[in-house]
């Protein structure tokens, strides 16, 4: 699929289907808008580069998902408007501020592996090692060089792979919670899981189910924490099904 501009140039995505865009999909981190094209095969649809991936160049400034929401905003302005927002990880908590930021432009939601929600359990000695580390350079005992190396040492891949901005980006993002923007939801949202995603496990999606005014929670079995590529079909259906609604 060719790559086009969209919101005046700054982002690249692909633009599927011959009427309005009536779906706009969002990737997860590392990841670009090709994850989306056997889901949005055949729809009238659009997936973009999130900033910072693919082809759409990286925020000057750092911020979290609501940053995000207000970058690909214009995007919505291209749409045949209310979309289907579709958002898989993080591009499914920059979907939830998107939603926040324009609920009537949004017919509703369907999430596939997102942290909504911190895990319930905590990290273990990694984490109360970097705690402490953290505690310390706050207090001049440990210099900046040991936490960064510290982090490096644990970080997840993600925060290795990320430079500069980016970065600073992941940090923020990952220490966001969403269960106040969960509560205010209106529209219908499908929660679409993998039983085996151990980066966002399901009992995040469960908790997050109990949130959420208008839901439907769907557990895939044999599918890990990339619902877009392990199983586009099942999350293709449950896009047509909310498509189905808005025109009923």
């Amino acid at each position: 699929m060719a790559l086009r501009t969209f919101a005046d140039g700054s982002l690249f995505g692909t633009r599927f289907g011959t009427d309005g865009p009536r779906v706009l999909a969002l990737h997860g981190w590392g990841r670009t808008h090709t994850d989306f094209e056997p889901v949005l095969s055949g729809l009238n649809a659009l997936s973009i580069d999130l900033p910072g991936f693919g082809a759409s160049p990286a925020p000057i400034d750092s911020g979290g998902a609501s940053m995000y929401a207000r970058l690909v905003e214009p995007v919505l302005d291209e749409c045949d408007l209310p979309v289907v927002l579709v958002g898989h990880s993080f591009g499914g908590r920059v979907a939830v501020h998107l939603n926040e930021r324009r609920p009537a432009a949004i017919a509703g939601l369907v999430l596939t592996g997102v942290p909504l929600l911190h895990k319930a359990h905590n990290h273990g000695k990694i984490a109360y090692q970097y705690r402490v580390a953290k505690f310390l350079n706050r207090l001049k005992l440990v210099n900046d060089n040991f936490v960064e190396n510290l982090k490096n040492k644990y970080g997840s891949a993600d925060y290795k792979a990320a430079e500069g901005v980016m970065r600073d980006i992941l940090v923020t993002c990952v220490n966001e919670s969403y269960a106040e923007q969960l509560k205010k939801i209106t529209c219908p949202v499908d929660l679409i899981w993998g039983d085996g995603d151990t980066a966002v496990p399901p009992e995040i999606a469960a908790r997050a189910e109990a949130l959420i005014h208008n839901v439907r929670l769907t557990i895939l079995g044999n599918v890990d924490h990339f619902v877009p590529t392990m199983a586009p079909l099942a999350l293709k259906e449950t896009i047509q099904l909310q498509l189905a609604a808005l025109d009923d």
